[in-house]
């Protein structure tokens, strides 16, 4: 029987246009664009040009500081632009997709009969290592590192984020061939839900199967973490998104690298919320096409709500993305007496408004932060949604003074900009959380480096 945990911190929010467990029909066309920024901590360095025909699977660009972490392209076509920025940072590698896909054979193979390192070497000559993530710094690891475990949580638990058991439905094979896979390489921990009862998951076979029970952010593989293998300095964890699990299951069932994941398409903004499938650097136009509601200015987010980036519909899906959101952008809202009326409509985590008596309310919240940056509030605030063994008001004071000793007993090592998003959405002096965090891991890395 699986070990269960219960947290007792945290927060859900109810959020209006959860998406519907059916499945969107889009005709996939034109440009994929593979975006090294999906990739944390990575310093890209091109190795195609405009003009060159790849096929799925070949590699567009690879981490300068460690040329044999390739990554793939999703699709096979012609490179028609190589997107570069401010001092020529590179933004995108754009690929005209082919109306008949050719992919890059890397054979098929038994992961039963394979080391860790036949594991690790399969994966970066595939390009799709770089979708293994690492504690500390929370960003793209190196196969240098030797971790004292793999964690993947199959929870998700942000507000409107999409539903893995319905993205596993028919990739339960390659799931647990990703899972053995990992296995080879270190001891595997696999968290669930206490509500997913899907068969793969709760009876996966070659890990160790938690049950996290509790509010957001139980799901976080950072808050998994610390319950189970807290980082200390010195040490290492890698972490993998589920959906990388699959795609690093298919690598050895199919021989391809295929990456096609499930990303809901959610929000109260959106007129139908529901799944579609689609590939990694898909054009988020091709999943929003028609389907926004009336002329209002909206907020098309990459990602969660409280975790994703700001984005167009000129951009594409990210490598670890897995819903696009939109909501209200709020700036054109004009409320009658402001916050002297009962506010039906509105959340309020300490009950400010009347809205609480309402139970389940489902609400349609807008980009608003409603007030600026002011002061830092030792309320304990941080404390009741951070279900983890730290003190966030005390690290984020560390981190903004720049005391490395502080940040290291605080424990930064075992936390990721992410788990600071339930505390940076009911701070009351506004600071951004998740900036701030990642200043902070981003300046331990460099020194340590």
């Amino acid at each position: 029987m699986a070990n269960v945990i219960k947290l007792r911190k945290g927060l859900d929010i109810n959020l209006q246009g959860r998406a519907k467990e059916e499945m969107l029909t889009l005709k996939p066309e034109g440009e994929v664009g593979l975006v090294p920024e999906g990739f944390t901590g990575v310093v890209p360095k091109v190795v195609v040009k405009e003009g060159d025909v790849v096929k799925a699977g070949e590699a567009l660009f690879v981490n300068k500081q460690f040329p044999e972490v390739k990554f793939a392209s999703p699709v096979s076509g012609r490179v028609t632009a190589v997107v570069r920025g401010e001092r020529r940072k590179v933004l995108c590698v754009k690929v005209d997709r082919d109306a008949e896909q050719q992919y890059v054979d890397f054979g098929k193979k038994d992961v039963k009969g394979m080391d860790g390192n036949a594991v690790k070497e399969a994966l970066l000559e595939a390009g799709l290592f770089g979708f293994i993530n690492q504690l500390p710094y929370a960003v793209s690891t190196n196969p240098a590192t030797e971790p004292k475990a793999i964690f993947v949580s199959a929870l998700r638990d942000m507000p409107l984020a999409a539903d893995f058991e319905f993205e596993l439905k028919g990739n339960e094979t390659d799931f647990q061939t990703g899972l053995t896979a990992l296995s080879k390489m270190a001891k595997t921990y696999l968290g669930i839900g206490a509500r997913q009862s899907v068969s793969a998951l709760t009876n996966a076979q070659d890990v160790e199967v938690t049950v996290f029970d509790g509010k957001c952010p139980a799901g976080n593989v950072g808050v998994q973490v610390n319950h189970l293998s807290p980082v200390n300095k010195g040490e290492v964890v890698w972490t993998v998104d589920p959906s990388a699990v699959i795609f690093i299951g298919r690598l050895f069932n199919t021989g391809r690298v295929d990456l096609r994941r499930i990303v809901a398409v959610a929000g109260s903004e959106v007129d139908n919320p529901a799944y579609a499938e689609v590939l990694v650097g898909e054009k988020i136009g091709a999943l929003l096409s028609g389907q926004l509601k009336g002329d209002k200015k909206v907020r098309i987010i990459n990602g969660n709500v409280l975790t994703g980036k700001v984005a167009t519909t000129e951009d594409f899906v990210g490598a670890h993305t897995s819903e696009i959101t939109v909501i209200p952008e709020g700036d054109d809202a004009n409320e009658l007496l402001g916050w002297i009326m009962p506010r039906f409509g509105q959340f309020s985590v300490n009950r400010s408004y009347l809205s609480w008596l309402q139970g389940s309310k489902e609400y349609k919240l807008d980009a608003r932060v409603k007030g600026g940056e002011r002061h830092m509030i030792m309320s304990g605030e941080y404390d009741k949604v951070l279900p983890m063994d730290i003190y966030g008001e005390y690290l984020i004071k560390a981190i903004i003074a720049g005391d490395i000793d502080k940040m290291e007993q605080l424990g930064i090592y075992e936390v990721s900009p992410e788990d600071f998003a339930l505390a940076e959405f009911v701070d009351s002096s506004k600071l951004e959380l998740q900036r701030i965090v990642r200043d902070g891991l981003d300046l331990l890395r460099k020194e340590n480096a």
